[in-house]
């Protein structure tokens, strides 16, 4: 046995008896055997990271954070074949959690991805008075009759950035409450400005001390019309589930459409929540006071898990066939994309479970790529989505010629890309938002240290996926926080990643 896997099995043991939990009773809630909880605790059993997800679920423990010890092993160069089917949306899924706190019914959400980031929120409203069920991939969620914010689990809070969408809900059970300060990703500097410039058109006082954000208003203002200082996802969330709750109209300009946004106002809807302009810029929101219906919603399929498929395929020259993919929000990078010479088949497009995600499957080929003849830069939707611009840094290592990427919007995330050069990349760093890469070039196994920021970790994982030879990630919590069992799938492609100490 190896260590890392008695080590695991040593704290999956420690922590099913701090619940009180039996083997027996373990087994139940992961769907296995009594004797294979024994050999998973006696460090007889190799751990995918579904079941690590799975444990850590079950034991309401982060498996992945509390062993620091979870790396993976790459063994690149391999081609990848068959089909993958994309994941439920993270972004999505943690706005849908914060919304559920706007119904004083339950709420039932499918399709709900075991990841690290929706563990994180869960813990938190769990602090906070909520009971929160897993049931396979479906959670419910029932609220408390008061919430206990002096409970809040401060910890959880603090390694996640959706506990500031927290704030639009809670205003209609709270008059006055207060909110860590968010961490999650670490990229630079992210103004939390727009929020707070949109709520207060609502009557909302936000002050922000060192370490945390206090919340007060007297009274929530109705029919208010709402200009974002900045096209951001999170912040037109929270205008929109602030708006939500107040009786009236309330009008929403320059808000962001992308697709967490869209999901967010396909849920309000099933709770009685009319919304006009839903996938514009402007949105009209027709407020309730007391929402109090059973809801039941199904998390739509996410853009950037599709994007990580698709530039393992390019960067391993494989054809795959990716399936659920929602190309409305894929469409702008496969332009790019076909333009720098890639070659791919789609099928007839079908709709998601909520009715109204449009769905493609995408069927990759090996292809030759050249360097863009213009610079490759995100915008708000329906623009190149920004967590899609860095797995252009890995693209551009494969493409012929010098590809410049500008990633305006987060200050220093580029900097990370430059960690490409330690598999064999050729990049020059212009400034802290562009980065010149020369292509293509031969990339080379590594051992390297995970960014604590997702999309960078991401790239790195899949330049080693091209990296012919043995590579190591070494702490990959941050992929764990927004991918859902990435080893597992990739693994059934034709690849392989092990867990390594």
């Amino acid at each position: 046995m190896s260590s890392t896997q008695k080590e695991i099995g040593l704290l999956i043991q420690d922590l099913r008896e701090e619940r009180g939990m039996t083997q027996t009773e373990l087994a139940r809630e992961l769907k296995t055997t009594q004797s294979a909880v024994a050999r998973m605790e006696k460090g007889e059993q190799n751990f995918s990271t579904e079941m690590l997800s799975k444990i850590s679920t079950a034991l309401r423990k982060n498996i992945f954070q509390l062993t620091r010890s979870v790396n993976f092993k790459i063994e690149g160069g391999r081609k990848l074949s068959g089909s993958v089917t994309v994941n439920a949306s993270k972004n999505g899924a943690v706005v849908l959690l914060c919304a559920s706190l706007l119904n004083k019914s339950t709420t039932t959400l499918h399709n709900m991805p075991r990841i690290e980031e929706v563990h994180r929120l869960i813990e938190v409203l769990e602090s906070i008075g909520v009971t929160v069920s897993w049931n396979g991939t479906t959670v419910t969620i029932t609220p408390p009759k008061k919430f206990e914010l002096k409970k809040l689990d401060q910890e959880a809070a603090q390694k996640t950035r959706s506990i500031i969408m927290f704030i639009g809900p809670l205003l209609h059970h709270l008059k006055t409450f207060s909110l860590p300060q968010s961490g999650g990703c670490k990229i630079g500097s992210r103004t939390v400005r727009p929020h707070f410039y949109a709520l207060e058109n609502l009557g909302v006082h936000i002050e922000t001390t060192s370490d945390k954000y206090k919340i007060s208003h007297k009274g929530l203002k109705a029919d208010q019309e709402i200009i974002m200082y900045e096209t951001g996802d999170t912040a037109t969330e929270n205008a929109l589930m602030a708006a939500a709750g107040i009786p009236g109209t309330t009008v929403i300009k320059y808000a962001a459409a992308n697709y967490m946004v869209q999901d967010l106002c396909y849920f309000l809807e099933t709770i009685g929540v009319h919304i006009e302009g839903i996938g514009t810029s402007t949105l009209v929101v027709h407020g309730r006071d007391g929402i109090n219906e059973p809801a039941v919603y199904t998390v739509t399929e996410d853009p950037t898990d599709a994007m990580f498929f698709l530039t393992a395929a390019i960067i391993t020259k494989s054809a795959i066939t990716i399936k659920r993919a929602p190309i409305e929000f894929l469409e702008k990078e496969l332009l790019v994309l076909s333009k720098m010479g890639f070659k791919y088949t789609r099928s007839d497009v079908y709709l998601s479970h909520n009715g109204h995600t449009k769905l493609v499957d995408i069927t990759t080929k090996s292809s030759h790529l050249n360097a863009p003849l213009d610079k490759i830069h995100a915008l708000p939707y329906p623009g190149l989505n920004m967590d899609n611009l860095p797995f252009f840094a890995a693209i551009a290592t494969q493409a012929e010629g010098t590809s410049l990427i500008h990633d305006w919007s987060y200050e220093k995330r580029v900097i990370y890309y430059t960690e490409l050069d330690k598999l064999g990349a050729d990049t020059t760093l212009v400034d802290t938002h562009r980065i010149f890469i020369n292509g293509p070039t031969k990339l080379k196994p590594a051992e390297l240290v995970c960014p604590p920021a997702l999309r960078p970790a991401t790239i790195l994982f899949i330049g080693m996926l091209g990296a012919k030879g043995t590579s190591l990630l070494r702490n990959v919590y941050s992929i764990n926080r927004g991918y859902e069992d990435l080893a597992t799938k990739l693994n059934k492609l034709g690849a392989k990643v092990t867990l390594q100490k």
